[in-house]
């Protein structure tokens, strides 16, 4: 991994262009840069009042780091310079690479840098608030910070607008990748992970080349306290399209992307205030948040909304114990109803000392708690009878040593330098109370299970067959998953006499088809073939024994993924499964404990677990049947996809009623 400590805390920096690049050397002074700023321009005397040197050979040393401000041909012959002259990194500002189809000359670019550190092509840059170096040629809204987050972004437009955040999020640094020709997401989180001073990371992610090596940073970071929170485009389906399933639609690429992420223990949120409310969390507190959660308010219509929007989100609001129902009766006395969330009423209000009693004594018993308080706006109001409020949930924390958040119903209640006060007082408020609630349920994110990687993805390199039924279920068999009796012929008519040895009803099904009931290709609850007529388009017959008693259809798949290896989906089946949409999708290798906990997640889980006297369904034998599917891939890198749609699940075992395979062939 090449060293990049050069490039991101340089104690010289080197400007080439004019334009853009002379935005740089504003930005460094603008925020207080203490290095050395070496303008490089071949006709110009000076940029920003600082003189320029007409080429780089001019400079007294070899620069830290360099912003590249020039065409992209000249960038390759600047790049080229540097490495040779020991240079510590560059960006390389100028478009026009792969992303227009360009390989040829981006490979040029990396040949050239060598081992020297490049950022980009096509990439903004890099801004270092903690040590005041920007190589950025935009405006941003950060400012100078002793420690904080650093923001890294495939975008480097969502980024700025980012910076431009007045929530008090204190930002160590911001990168950009670009085209990320040779310095990679994985190298440039591992970088600034590096930094003492860098809390945590917030990510705007767009993909990823190496998941199993990310998963590999991210562990390595959780270890360290300093969590990983992402906000990921690019959810609809990106997979491999080829095979047409249901296991292909419900595994798409947000569902592989969000189980990629949640396996390898990093936060996902879907908005970017979302991203920058967690990492306000994850600043203060390090990951993995605790799941019991309280809410405060002094009005029955706050607790009521906190208690509607909650639900959604999955927070989890336990009831008040004994202990605290009697304490909290006690200082709030008979009128208040003790519950969370809790009404405390404005009986305590502007009395300090028993509100951080209150707050204390609801706090101790969970793992985190919320107080919606929206103070009056300053410019009309005065807002100083809720200091004594503020100041409780600050002593109510220190006194706990539980996390607890001020929550303002609309972002706009909490300024920014009331934010950055309560940050600096190691209190993390938090802006918009849906906002705030999917920022804490995205910091509860639990660690990945160690040592986790996913499997190494193999693009197929033949063109793919679809097996038959009976040969596919013959694979099924053959790795224990039970399959109902049945026989097989080219036609109907050599068919009907081989199904004396199986005991009706039966279900006749015609092969050649990936979706057979679409296709009208299943006939069920035959008694015999007798008066049958064929199936149209039909390449051949299968006839078996219905399997009866069943409690629950499930739909178990597994596929191979271009990103993240291969992927296990888990849900309610049968022709309904899209439409139900009650799947899980897991990315391999996964515990028989993970499918057991995935199974259980489900909405319709209670259908398997004896919901209201109905029978129980043997769910480990459905998670048998998962790792059997997983063994198949594992030992079979010619699988592509596999399929079990329905499969029946019994009080006791669980039988594959179809299955689709598709294999690659050469």
């Amino acid at each position: 991994m090449r060293d990049l400590s050069r490039l991101l805390r340089p104690r010289s920096v080197a400007v080439l262009g004019s334009g853009w690049a002379a935005n740089v050397v504003e930005q460094c002074q603008r925020m207080g840069y203490g290095g050395r700023v070496y303008p490089v321009h071949p006709t110009r005397s000076e940029i920003a009042g600082l003189p320029c040197f007409r080429a780089l050979a001019e400079l007294p040393a070899p620069p830290d780091a360099t912003f590249i401000g020039v065409n992209r041909h000249a960038t390759i012959d600047v790049v080229a310079e540097l490495a040779a002259m020991g240079a510590g990194g560059a960006v390389c500002f100028a478009s026009g690479w792969r992303e227009t189809g360009d390989d040829r000359l981006q490979d040029r670019l990396v040949a050239a840098a060598g081992a020297m550190p490049i950022l980009g092509p096509n990439c903004y840059g890099v801004i270092n608030y903690l040590d005041g170096a920007l190589l950025w040629p935009d405006q941003h809204g950060g400012r100078r910070v002793e420690r904080g987050v650093a923001l890294i972004s495939q975008s480097s437009n969502i980024v700025i607008n980012l910076t431009m955040q007045a929530r008090g999020l204190p930002v160590a640094y911001v990168a950009c990748l670009g085209n990320a020709a040779q310095i990679g997401l994985t190298d440039l989180c591992a970088a600034l992970l590096a930094d003492a001073r860098v809390t945590a990371l917030g990510l705007y992610i767009e993909g990823l080349t190496d998941a199993a090596e990310f998963a590999t940073l991210a562990e390595a970071a959780r270890a360290a306290g300093k969590g990983i929170v992402a906000l990921k485009s690019g959810k609809t389906e990106a997979s491999r399209g080829a095979a047409a399933s249901h296991t292909a639609s419900l595994a798409g690429g947000r569902a592989a992307s969000s189980a990629y992420l949640r396996q390898a223990g990093v936060a996902e949120v879907d908005t970017p205030a979302e991203l920058l409310e967690t990492l306000k969390i994850v600043h203060q507190h390090g990951p993995g948040l605790g799941q019991r959660l309280c809410s405060l308010s002094c009005s029955g219509g706050e607790a009521g909304l906190v208690a509607d929007l909650a639900a959604p989100f999955g927070l989890s609001l336990p009831a008040p114990d004994d202990a605290q129902r009697a304490g909290l009766s006690d200082l709030l006395g008979p009128l208040v109803s003790i519950a969370n969330p809790l009404d405390y009423h404005t009986f305590i209000w502007g009395d300090g000392p028993r509100t951080a009693s209150v707050f204390a004594t609801m706090l101790r018993g969970y793992d985190a708690g919320i107080f919606l308080i929206d103070p009056p706006r300053p410019d009309r109001c005065d807002p100083s009878s809720f200091e004594p409020a503020l100041d409780a949930i600050e002593a109510a924390a220190r006194d706990t040593g539980i996390p607890a958040f001020p929550v303002a119903s609309m972002p706009e209640n909490f300024g920014e330098d009331r934010a950055i006060a309560l940050m600096d007082r190691g209190i993390a408020p938090l802006m918009g109370l849906e906002t705030a609630l999917g920022a804490i349920r995205a910091a509860q994110a639990a660690p990945g299970r160690a040592g986790w990687r996913p499997w190494s993805p193999t693009a197929p390199h033949h063109a793919l067959r679809l097996l038959a039924e009976p040969e596919a279920k013959a694979r099924l068999a053959k790795a224990g998953i039970a399959v109902p009796r049945g026989v097989h012929a080219a036609t109907l008519g050599a068919l009907r006499p081989m199904v004396g040895v199986l005991t009706p009803p039966l279900a006749l099904k015609g092969l050649g088809f990936a979706h057979k009931t679409e296709a009208g290709a299943v006939r069920l609850n035959l008694s015999s073939l007798e008066g049958q007529d064929e199936i149209p388009g039909a390449t051949g017959y299968l006839a078996e024994e219905m399997v009866t008693g069943a409690v629950a259809e499930l739909l178990v798949g597994a596929r191979r993924d271009p990103v993240y290896g291969a992927t296990l989906t888990l849900g309610f089946g049968g022709v309904t499964a899209e439409l139900l949409n009650d799947t899980a999708t897991l990315v391999l290798p996964v515990t028989a404990q993970e499918v057991m906990q995935a199974l259980r997640g489900l909405r319709l889980w209670p259908l398997l677990d004896g919901y209201r006297g109905r029978a129980r369904a043997d769910a480990a034998a459905a998670v048998q049947v998962a790792m059997g599917l997983q063994a198949m891939l594992q030992d079979d890198c010619m699988l592509e996809e596999i399929e079990i749609n329905p499969l029946m699940v019994r009080e006791s075992g669980a039988v594959a009623v179809d299955a689709v395979i598709w294999k690659e062939e050469p």
